[in-house]
């Protein structure tokens, strides 16, 4: 915006300048993608695995939730309950813990597509066998573009 003289005369010859000021807002648009771009990868829960592909999965919403019970099986074997790394003796007793107060007994077992099938079975296996009353694989959605070949 222009400012006037103290004597009451306009910038450019009597005529006023209506223009906004658009660098503050873009600063600040700036500063707010940075902020999106830093936080966005931490907003995923557990740890990060390539899911198998299937053209038809089911959704399950539940899993969003922050209280899920979610166990990922990387394709070296690894096996995670959220963020925590653990064996497969581990695994039966902290998933018991988890359930015992619980109402809804629900486990979710997110397994990389290339994890050997052994292992995604015993996880399987050990998650059956603490007590839940349904246990949920989790998948992607295959492109029907690569799925035409």
């Amino acid at each position: 915006m222009a400012m006037s003289g103290g004597s009451g005369e306009t910038a450019g010859g009597g005529k006023a300048i209506a223009d906004i000021n658009v660098t503050p807002m873009v600063d600040i648009m700036l500063v707010l993608l940075i902020i999106f771009m830093v936080v966005t990868p931490l907003l995923q829960k557990g740890v990060s695995v390539d899911l198998a592909k299937t053209k038809n999965p089911r959704e399950m919403r539940e899993a969003d939730r922050d209280d899920a019970i979610i166990v990922a099986v990387t394709r070296d074997g690894n096996i995670f309950l959220h963020d925590e790394k653990l064996t497969k003796d581990r695994l039966n007793e902290k998933i018991k813990d988890l359930l015992q107060n619980r109402i809804d007994k629900t486990v979710y077992v997110r397994s990389d597509r290339r994890a050997k099938y052994g292992e995604v079975v015993d996880v399987v296996d050990i998650v059956r066998a603490s007590g839940v009353d349904a246990l949920g694989l989790l998948t992607a959605k295959a492109d029907s573009t690569s799925q035409s070949q």
